[in-house]
């Protein structure tokens, strides 16, 4: 019998209140590049994993979506790079979690719409 396994995940839906300000921050702040929009809905692509904001349809859909990790190679430069395009961060990079030489860092924010997202970056400690 073979079984049907998940291959990937192909698109991430984030919920936004205006469809307009939430294409500029993806697009503009974290530097996105946008795929297509219509009235309601904007797709971006991250690095082959298709991430779509919408105006939810129906009330139960309007809350805030799922934390989302967008990886950085250096995690503190993107901080950086990005406190200056207007990301507002609730505090700097710090280390999550560590694996013998290596760390997991991450810095979190929220997006115009109310989403709580992050930046996350792996290191070697020497």
């Amino acid at each position: 019998m073979t079984i049907t396994t998940v291959q990937k995940i192909n698109q991430i839906g984030v919920p936004v209140k205006d469809i307009t300000r939430a294409i500029d921050f993806y697009k503009e702040q974290l530097g996105l590049s946008l795929l297509f929009s219509t009235d309601t809905m904007a797709f971006f692509d991250c690095d082959g994993l298709r991430l779509m904001l919408s105006l939810p349809e129906k009330e139960q859909f309007a809350h805030a979506s799922s934390v989302i990790y967008f990886e950085v190679e250096d995690i503190d430069r993107s901080y950086t790079d990005f406190q200056a395009r207007g990301v507002e961060f609730s505090g700097p990079p710090h280390c999550v979690v560590k694996n013998g030489p290596a760390e997991t860092w991450m810095a979190f924010f929220e997006d115009t719409e109310g989403n709580t997202h992050a930046l996350t970056s792996d290191k070697i400690s020497s």
